[in-house]
């Protein structure tokens, strides 16, 4: 489910948004993935203090974000490089 629309540099990501649509779907669990419009899939700054807010945010309702994907020329995983 698509929630939000950056720009070339940048997007906003309000955990409240995605809270509603958690609850509204029951969902014990969640995915993030967003793109990166540079081609590179490496976690930036700002895609990790995102991904702390949304996990400490989700943490209050009991849902679990799972991964956190980038996708540029290649897909990283946040889980897997040890970041969640």
């Amino acid at each position: 489910m698509e929630l939000f629309h950056g720009t070339v540099d940048g997007a906003t990501v309000h955990p409240r948004e995605v809270m509603k649509c958690v609850v509204a779907n029951r969902a014990p669990a969640v995915m993030l993935v967003h793109n990166h419009p540079s081609g590179s899939s490496e976690p930036s700054l700002a895609d990790r203090q995102v991904t702390a807010r949304m996990k400490a945010a989700l943490a209050f309702i009991d849902v679990k974000v799972v991964d956190h994907l980038i996708v540029g020329e290649s897909i990283t995983s946040m889980a897997a490089q040890g970041l969640l």
